[in-house]
């Protein structure tokens, strides 16, 4: 007579698999713990080494346009200026897109609360977003925009002491006073004093201590424009022309600075410090996967008796399988979704407490744990397969007891 097997029902095995939450309470919630920390180390390490780089790269390029844009100047030892001749040369070239030249000449700024002398640059309105270049606080210059920008250090020759984070540029009134002196060239040591032919005013900041004091002036607000220029920012038409545009402006005899090989030097560094702060945090998880491995082995040989009791009722060994399969995989996923929000509970107090350190300090806050959100997906995938892992020996071993053997051994 063929002997007849019941098989368990997917429920039903689900539902046996949480029976060991209730008669090893203890056991299960240090497993799972273990799998949790092992989840949070990894998920917090590498979400620093993203949000290092998500900070790296913003720094670098703060606009799009400056991805694909790079600042031309000829060597310091050459001791030449780039001329209105040498800008058009470069406009004619057809990977091309814009440029916008930069100026530097000495000045002096001077406001109701004081004055002192500084670098001036006069830039186009499109310099800032062909350079990326940052403010700490305030606006940039647009286009018809007649304000400038200073640095910490040119603010203070000012004695603007009021002007800070939280200050209205728009609403700003106080007249800034700057003055432009065009240096001759060569043996031509003849001073010209140029000024605005507007009254200016602040738009920004920016707290670069380690640059002399300097402010950005708009050229469409001077009386002249500047018969030499120091660098130029070359915009490509698009990003598979950038090479190419770099090769013939250093043929001219350019010095080339671009952005892309900068961004691409810092993701290859970045790469390498998530890819070891990964390690870090994977060893700790193989820690954990082990642990979880003895539990699973530990409740096989606690349970020997029940698996020969269930067989002789009638469970196949593909029902003991799913058993022990269906238990380590549900303290893997749940290890994963805890140690989620155990890494994510990190970062977010690691943020906070870095942004009240800079407000405490006077710095600016940033986002040094970031997590991607496909990344938390696969740290639940991972540890829910490493729960699967964990019990494949236990289940193997399960499955092939008879129960004849399993009651004769307990």
């Amino acid at each position: 007579m063929k002997k007849q097997t019941h098989h368990l029902r997917f429920i039903d095995v689900l539902r046996l698999s949480f029976r060991v939450f209730r008669t090893k309470p203890l056991r299960s919630i240090l497993t799972i713990t273990g799998m949790s920390f092992g989840i949070g180390v990894v998920l917090v390490l590498v979400s620093m080494g993203y949000g290092l780089q998500y900070i790296l790269i913003g720094r670098l390029v703060t606009t799009e346009d400056s991805l694909i844009s790079m600042e031309a100047l000829y060597p310091p030892e050459s001791e030449l200026t780039i001329t209105s001749e040498d800008i058009s040369k470069i406009k004619n070239l057809s990977e091309v897109a814009e440029v916008s030249p930069v100026a530097e000449f000495s000045g002096s700024v001077e406001s109701s609360n004081g004055s002192g002398l500084i670098l001036t640059k006069i830039v186009d309105p499109n310099y800032f977003r062909l350079s990326g270049q940052n403010i700490d606080f305030g606006e940039i210059i647009g286009d018809n925009d007649p304000r400038i920008i200073l640095s910490r250090s040119a603010l203070q020759l000012t004695n603007l002491n009021n002007v800070n984070e939280k200050t209205d540029f728009k609403k700003t009134t106080n007249p800034i006073a700057v003055s432009v002196y065009y240096q001759g060239q060569g043996d031509d040591l003849t001073v010209e004093e140029v000024k605005p032919t507007t009254q200016l005013s602040l738009a920004g900041v920016i707290t670069d201590e380690l640059q002399p004091p300097f402010a950005i002036i708009p050229v469409n607000y001077l009386s002249e424009k500047p018969l030499f220029y120091r660098s130029v920012w070359v915009k490509a038409k698009n990003i598979d022309m950038v090479e190419k545009l770099r090769d013939q402006l250093i043929e001219q005899g350019f010095f080339i600075s671009a952005k892309i090989d900068l961004v691409q030097q810092a993701t290859k560094a970045m790469d390498i410090i998530t890819m070891i702060l990964a390690v870090i945090g994977i060893t700790a998880l193989v820690v954990a996967a082990v642990g979880m491995l003895n539990t699973m082995l530990v409740s096989f040989l606690e349970r020997i008796e029940e698996i020969g009791i269930i067989k002789s009722l009638g469970a196949t060994d593909k029902d003991v399988r799913r058993l022990f399969l269906m238990e380590s995989v549900v303290m893997g996923f749940l290890g994963g979704v805890f140690g989620v929000l155990m890494g994510l509970l990190g970062g977010q107090i690691g943020n906070y407490t870095i942004a009240w350190l800079a407000s405490r300090f006077g710095g600016k806050p940033v986002l040094l744990f970031l997590t991607p959100q496909w990344f938390i997906i696969l740290v639940v995938v991972v540890a829910t397969f490493i729960g699967l892992l964990a019990g494949l020996w236990p289940a193997h071993r399960a499955a092939s007891l008879s129960p004849k053997e399993a009651l004769n051994k307990h």
